[in-house]
């Protein structure tokens, strides 16, 4: 077996165990969102923040033993395009809230046989294959893209802070990720309502998936100097960079790959595979344990919100650099910047669509 096909076998079952999980337990950004809003309920806010923290520690672990170098990630770019990050953000926000999920929720709908995220997938896959070669890839670089700040190296705060404080980068993140991540997993743990079987096993599902995902990617994957362009380089990724979890850019490269698969060119990466992955493994669970059902759409106003949020999520995850896994799990365990601020914009995006639905609930007329 090839070092390729392997990663990309090692993917497929990570994501499928992933997937069977996340159906099982009901992980979901959106609804912890929304239980916080509108029910005051933190149990799915702290399965995310385990999650987080558990790969925030590990990433920054990993790093200190030489394993991984988190600052050859996709996030740890020395240009902050905050603009981008922050509308992209409140964009998908507001789009996986009226969508009924997020990148990932929508897969694990489709395996649970939800046809409304089919049709999600579908437009949203289109919408972000515009946004990155497209005429809205066009207005994203010209005014969103342009407005930038530029650091002296990479955006993540261990780099800011080492050199800011004179302290070597390694032990920063170490000190960083013991004290972020714990706190994380503290206030996750801290709360005797959260210690059931499905919050435990979500939070730590998660958090070590992005974390193994890391280690595929940026240690099984990593090649010194590639023979093709003497360049350090990442084996399957779509961006050339380390990467982990991410579900908006590979929707897009997905259909590109499904679209012009006679095309050589065109490989499976494991961004890819992700998505198969984490489909596939929830379909298989919500087999298993007969809750598979059609549903679709329930009216004309349900079909409209689901087709503007998987346009804004299309358009506002490439903007933002990720979705709320990619940027809010993946990207916050390297403990970049414009993670930080996708974080803030998820939230306000999904706060401004849940009071609009509930606007329009209001409006709606008692049977």
């Amino acid at each position: 077996m090839t070092p390729e096909h392997f990663i990309l076998f090692a993917t497929l079952g990570l994501t499928m165990l992933l997937g069977a999980v996340l159906q099982r337990t009901g992980f979901c950004t959106m609804g912890a969102i929304a239980d916080i809003f509108l029910i005051s309920r933190l149990d799915r806010i702290r399965q995310w923040a385990l999650a987080i923290g558990i790969s925030i520690i590990s990433v920054s672990i990993f790093s200190g033993l030489g394993i991984i170098d988190s600052t050859k990630s996709i996030y740890a770019n020395a240009k902050v395009m905050y603009l981008s990050v922050l509308l992209g953000s409140i964009l998908f926000g507001c789009g996986m809230v009226l969508a009924s999920g997020c990148g990932a929720k929508t897969l694990i709908r489709i395996g649970g046989g939800n046809l409304k995220s089919l049709v999600v997938f579908i437009v949203m896959s289109l919408v972000a294959y515009m946004t990155l070669r497209g005429f809205l890839g066009v207005i994203r670089v010209d005014f969103l893209d342009s407005v930038f700040f530029t650091l002296s190296g990479p955006q993540d705060l261990p780099s800011v802070l080492s050199s800011t404080f004179e302290v070597s980068r390694p032990v920063m993140h170490l000190s960083l990720g013991l004290l972020i991540g714990g706190g994380l997993i503290l206030f996750a743990l801290l709360s005797k309502s959260f210690w059931t079987f499905n919050n435990l096993l979500a939070g730590l599902t998660v958090g070590f998936s992005i974390s193994l995902m890391w280690l595929i990617s940026g240690y099984l994957g990593y090649i010194q100097e590639d023979p093709n362009t003497l360049q350090e380089a990442f084996l399957l990724t779509n961006s050339g960079k380390m990467e982990s979890l991410s579900f908006v850019g590979p929707y897009a490269y997905a259909i590109d790959w499904l679209m012009f698969y006679s095309d050589a060119s065109r490989v499976l990466t494991i961004g890819i595979v992700a998505v198969l992955g984490l489909t596939l493994g929830s379909a298989l669970y919500a087999i298993q344990a007969r809750t598979f059902r059609w549903e679709s759409f329930s009216s004309v106003e349900d079909t409209a919100n689901h087709l503007v949020g998987a346009s804004f999520m299309g358009f506002g995850g490439i903007a933002a650099l990720g979705c709320t896994f990619g940027q809010g799990l993946s990207g916050i365990s390297t403990l970049a910047i414009s993670s930080f601020l996708a974080i803030i914009g998820f939230f306000v995006g999904a706060y401004l669509a849940l009071h609009y639905l509930q606007a329009r609930l209001a409006l709606k007329p008692c049977s």
